[in-house]
């Protein structure tokens, strides 16, 4: 495996404050794995940030702006022509469908998957006041928060984590949510009472958890990320993509899920939900904790949700 500062490997990753931490954590940790001294990361291992479509609209929910794909265009493009090697990604934001001369490298190990509730009136939503308003970019977050709370009130709150902290602090929403790999990879101290109960509120499929993207037959790229790659972390985001595949789930879908791996079994719960919450769909099952039955587990979940779920929210 030829990775040398005559021979780099080129990571790409869109230029928000959190995609170039947890960017440049992973890199630290690919570095060590390959035996690259920290003072050669930067020639060996350079990173491009890259601005993508989703970084610059910003006055519309994804799901009516073009969806996930918003977050990945430019990488895919940057990876085809040749301009990096690697691409990083939140897992979450890639689509399940990729062009086809691009493939999804080895997962490394998840952080974790749970929301964190941020406001300064309390730890819960049962803590909001009547008829709080909650900001909030995610479909599936709004949905239930409206299912715990139907008195909420959710309007389109997008950005960084600095921007939709400011937007609390000048009374623009009484709470939101965040990620808390996403705090965690910043740094931040979460206060263990805010985080969010994923048996009552699933996150999105694969939170927590980092993607690499590399083009299709690259085994130069795809061997040196091997290297890091967490056998428990895959066959979770297994299950969790196959369940998202075959919900066809979008933007436009509010879609939740948690996986949990124990004694060489993998169990799956997923729901899926109507925009208003008033409305949800419950399904959940275990299989062995291998990549192909964990693959299986999330399409059979994803064909009985939509099925149960269709004449709702699928046509």
């Amino acid at each position: 495996m030829a990775i040398s500062p005559e021979h780099p490997l080129r990571i790409g990753a869109r230029g928000s404050p959190l995609s170039l931490a947890q960017t440049r954590g992973i890199r630290a940790d690919l570095a060590a794995a390959l035996g690259i001294l920290p003072e050669a990361i930067e020639e060996t291992l350079p990173l491009t940030p890259i601005t993508t479509t989703g970084d610059v609209v910003r006055d519309r929910a994804l799901s009516e702006a073009g969806g996930k794909g918003l977050f990945t265009k430019e990488l895919d493009e940057a990876l085809i022509e040749g301009r990096i090697d690697i691409g990083v990604h939140s897992l979450k934001d890639v689509p399940t469908a990729l062009p086809d001369a691009i493939m999804l490298g080895p997962v490394p190990r998840r952080a974790d998957p749970r929301d964190v509730l941020m406001s300064p009136f309390g730890e819960s939503l049962a803590d909001l006041p009547p008829g709080a308003v909650i900001g909030t970019a995610s479909l599936r977050r709004q949905a239930q928060a409206l299912r715990a709370r139907p008195d909420l009130h959710a309007v389109l709150l997008r950005g960084n984590v600095d921007t939709r902290l400011a937007r609390l602090s000048e009374g623009k929403a009484h709470a939101t949510f965040l990620a808390a790999a996403g705090l965690g990879r910043l740094g931040r101290v979460i206060e263990p009472g805010r985080l969010v109960d994923p048996q009552i509120m699933p996150p999105a499929p694969g939170q927590g958890s980092l993607a690499f993207t590399c083009r299709r037959g690259d085994e130069r790229a795809f061997a040196a990320l091997a290297l890091i790659a967490h056998a428990d972390s895959a066959v979770a985001i297994a299950a969790e993509r196959a369940l998202l595949e075959a919900l066809d789930g979008s933007c436009r879908t509010p879609i939740g899920c948690v996986s949990t791996l124990a004694g060489g079994q993998l169990r799956l719960l997923a729901e899926i939900l109507t925009p208003d919450g008033a409305k949800t769909w419950r399904r959940e099952d275990a299989a062995a904790a291998d990549v192909a039955s964990a693959t299986e587990l999330g399409r059979a979940l994803g064909a009985q949700l939509r099925a149960e779920a269709g004449a709702v929210l699928f046509e």
